[in-house]
């Protein structure tokens, strides 16, 4: 790093944590902290939803993905569209019924406050361990950049993303969001035309290399479920995927609650299912020319391959630009985990609740921030010795798909039957059958990892999930006009 790169890459974190504290100055109560007064543009929504999901993990471990294997991952994103447009014409409109604070609170209006705090529960565990992996992947460049030990990267990263987040609230995240996106999409096309102006041929040289060692090959019919990228791994699970994490996640459910109604709602998720198709495609591609680049060499890490180039090959000016845009996607995942994880912990668990109800909500918000923000560094932390053998993207995506199974299957079951949380024990059939769900996925993935890919994980947990409470109810005898425990 030249004087010239360090300067860009730290003006752009002051920038970021400066303008984000300043959007943030307007917050008065805890609906502003948490959903923004319900103003969000739905524009910035969108550019929201799409910085947050892919984060870091985009911009360095799918080029790795595509390095070692191909560009087949991108079939999964046609599901993630899919999965998308299902989740805009069915859950939507059940959050638009009621002013809901959080995804979870639409469950306790069908199975009771129990379930509700369950949910919430498996979201905060989910998070907390899934984005433990998204900082780890950033503090891969700055250590390199900077020399630092990987914990001290994770702990700079963490403090200077806290700061904006802690004072601007769900307004700042969202804003700041969409000039990381830009930025680091930016990053992505600079990076693709620097590797393609190194390699004799250009860009038609890159493609004809990575096409002739496969690396191109998109569509994989194939129907082994141990494939984690075959066309129907890609629409059907990645149709689940999407519809449990667009759907359920309060991550992404708070961008949709805060926009300006469900219409503005649905265009910023299916938008946001079209502007990532794009995304993946992008950073696949550079993955495939990194591969011409450096000749097929072998990396101990994929996730170290673009951050090597980055540092190593960049020229000067340019590598602080792109470095700005790895922070940039880290910061955006982080900001955006620690705001919904501290709004699930106020609103879902009633934490905070004496100073919510003193009137004193947004002190709540931000204690809250203060403790989430530690835990996911400790976190981190503590996964530095684990990090070793997949791609970042793929231990990631895999932790929440464990999950993610069980909370589609009882937002399903509040959907399709409205009679689901009546009767005796309505409640306890919807949580049995959510954590069952749960169990029977991690289960099958402990088991047989190699004969079920992750990409089937959400499918097994939901479809377990329903049967599961079906049979519950069924044995407890569901009677209509019971309570809802």
């Amino acid at each position: 790093m030249t004087p010239l790169d360090t300067t860009l890459a730290l003006a752009y974190m002051a920038g970021a944590v400066s303008v984000g504290a300043w959007l943030g100055r307007g917050a008065r109560t805890a609906g502003d902290y948490f959903l923004g007064g319900r103003d969000i543009p739905w524009p910035v929504a969108m550019m929201s939803i799409v910085a947050t999901e892919t984060s870091t993990l985009t911009f360095l471990s799918i080029p790795g993905v595509a390095y070692a294997g191909g560009i087949g991952f991108l079939q999964i994103t046609f599901g993630y569209l899919a999965g998308r447009i299902a989740v805009a014409a069915w859950l939507l409109p059940a959050y638009s019924e009621g002013r809901l604070e959080t995804a979870y609170a639409l469950l306790e209006t069908h199975f009771g406050i129990p379930t509700r705090r369950t949910a919430s529960v498996v979201f905060m565990v989910t998070r907390l361990l899934a984005d433990s992996v998204r900082l780890f992947a950033t503090a891969i460049p700055l250590a390199l950049i900077t020399g630092w030990s990987i914990g001290l990267s994770v702990a700079a990263i963490g403090a200077a993303t806290f700061v904006y987040t802690c004072f601007g609230g769900l307004r700042s995240v969202v804003w700041v969001d969409s000039a990381q996106l830009i930025l680091y999409i930016s990053g992505g096309i600079t990076a693709l035309v620097v590797i393609a102006a190194g390699v004799p041929g250009g860009l038609p040289s890159i493609v004809s290399g990575a096409s002739e060692a496969g690396k191109l090959a998109l569509f994989d019919f194939s129907l082994d479920f141990g494939r984690p990228y075959t066309i129907w791994a890609g629409l059907v699970g990645g149709a689940c995927l999407s519809m449990a994490s667009h759907g359920t996640d309060q991550l992404m459910v708070q961008r949709l609650l805060s926009c300006r109604g469900l219409g503005e709602a649905r265009r910023a998720l299916v938008g946001s299912g079209l502007a990532v198709i794009a995304q993946f495609a992008l950073f696949l591609l550079v993955g495939a020319a990194l591969w011409v680049h450096f000749g097929a060499a072998e990396f101990e890490s994929s996730d170290e391959i673009f951050a090597r180039f980055i540092v190593e090959d960049m020229p000067s000016g340019l590598r602080g630009l792109l470095v700005a845009g790895v922070l940039a996607a880290a910061m955006s995942t982080l900001s955006s985990s620690i705001n919904s994880l501290s709004s699930a912990a106020v609103y879902d668990l009633g934490i905070m609740s004496r100073l919510r109800a003193g009137g004193r909500g947004l002190l709540a918000g931000r204690l809250m921030s203060v403790a989430w923000t530690i835990m996911l560094i400790l976190a981190t932390i503590a996964f530095i010795p684990l990090s070793r053998g997949s791609a970042a993207v793929e231990v990631a995506l895999s932790i929440t798909s464990l999950v993610y199974g069980g909370l589609l299957g009882v937002f399903g079951l509040a959907l399709i039957d409205r009679r689901a949380g009546r009767g005796p024990g309505g409640g306890r059939a919807a949580r049995t059958g959510m954590l069952v769900g749960i169990g029977a996925t991690g289960l099958v993935w402990s088991l047989a990892p190699e004969e079920v890919a992750w990409t089937w994980l959400v499918v097994i947990g939901a479809a377990t999930t329903l049967a599961v409470a079906g049979g519950v109810r069924a044995l407890g005898g569901d009677r209509a006009g019971g309570r809802v425990d």
